[in-house]
């Protein structure tokens, strides 16, 4: 009967050749030392002696067929037997001797998912740039717990560990440095306990592959991207109240250190209206979140496809669209009753424009969440 493996360890390298021995050294120690029956893979794309010394000291190596940080990590997970999965980088930055601090929360049932906090723990001289160690690392840490509230001090340090049950309740898609990201959304999202460890940085040998600014770009879209909330939803309601304070101002004539007239009320009618649109954005991005399995299925969304289908969008659009021209009709009225004499320009006019741009936005965003939701059919 073949022995069960109790930890498996994910190594993603790439030309590491100068660390990645020291890695397996350790990670062999820890096994020994605790008398864990364990594995080691090594994810490689290298053109180094890298794997080729992996292979020598009894890890599995296997040559993921894509690129990229988060790709070498899933394709390495393909191969895991063991009931708890340890990963981190080989450049010998974590070092290995500390795994048993993540591995004790899973196996006590503490936590589904253990991450190290290099920020609570000890960073040597050098291992980490001061860009990323005060400004870069803390604000994108800080926008996921706002958005998703992981409740994280070190969003993207890369030693974790985590159970096989949690491995297989997240879905992880992401090829590149934002599955980082990924990992802890997933886990908030499917209700993971989640706990930090403090750690040391050591600096790593050889050039970093990390660029601070392209992959801090691909951590931040990837967390607007999964946060339609504050992508859409927020800036939207901050455009509507701005549009109707504008509008009620200039409509009253109210006296506010100003007296705000009929530009107020053009700008106020702008807002509106792109408030409208950036809502319909949101919903179209919940839609297809939901249908592809991102989001959770929210109660604002979930009324909307129940309650607007495509039928009832055209009506409600139409019916919108009509009390404008209704009320355009009305202005032409004026306009030809006193004998095409010159209509002065007034931000009461706005309301009547505003209501048509919305019915038609109503109407085309309507056949474009029919085709979200049911694929065209």
């Amino acid at each position: 009967m073949e022995d069960i493996i109790e930890v498996s360890v994910i190594i993603p390298t790439l030309n590491e050749e100068k660390t990645i021995g020291r890695c397996i050294e350790k990670i062999k120690r820890v096994f020994k030392e605790y008398n864990i029956k364990g594995e080691i893979i090594v994810a490689d794309n290298s053109t180094d002696k890298t794997p080729e010394i992996a292979r020598s000291m009894g890890a599995k190596v296997v040559t993921p067929d894509g690129r990229g940080y988060g790709y070498a990590y899933i394709y390495g997970f393909r191969y895991a037997k063991g009931k708890y999965i340890v990963m981190a980088d080989g450049d010998d930055t974590y070092d290995f001797l500390e795994m048993p601090k993540l591995l004790e929360p899973l196996m006590k049932g503490e936590a589904d998912l253990v991450i190290d906090t290099r920020l609570k723990g000890k960073i040597l001289p050098g291992a980490m740039p001061a860009l990323h160690r005060y400004i870069g690392n803390p604000i994108l840490t800080w926008i996921l717990n706002l958005f998703f509230g992981v409740g994280v001090s070190d969003a993207h340090c890369g030693f974790r560990a985590f159970t096989r049950e949690a491995l297989e309740k997240m879905n992880l898609k992401c090829p590149g440095m934002e599955f980082a990201s990924e990992m802890l959304i997933e886990a908030k999202r499917k209700g993971l306990r989640i706990k930090e460890v403090p750690i040391t940085y050591y600096p790593r040998e050889g050039e970093s592959k990390l660029s601070s600014f392209s992959d801090g770009w691909r951590h931040l879209k990837f967390m607007l991207i999964q946060a339609p909330d504050w992508l859409y939803f927020i800036p939207s309601g901050f455009f509507f109240l701005l549009g109707v304070l504008l509008l009620v101002l200039g409509f009253l004539k109210i006296n506010i250190g100003v007296v705000p007239g009929t530009y107020s009320m053009v700008a106020g009618s702008l807002f509106i209206i792109l408030s409208y649109q950036v809502m319909n954005f949101g919903i179209f991005s919940k839609l297809y979140g939901i249908k592809h399995g991102y989001f959770e299925d929210g109660k604002f969304v979930s009324w909307i496809t129940k309650h607007l289908n495509l039928e009832r969008g055209i009506l409600i659009g139409l019916a919108i669209f009509l009390l404008g021209v209704t009320y355009v009709l009305y202005l032409g009225h004026i306009f030809l009753s006193q004998g095409y004499s010159k209509l002065p320009f007034r931000g009461e006019y706005m309301v009547g424009f505003t209501l048509i741009v919305i019915g038609l936005q109503t109407i085309f965003s309507s056949f474009t969440m029919s085709t979200i939701v049911s694929e065209g059919c």
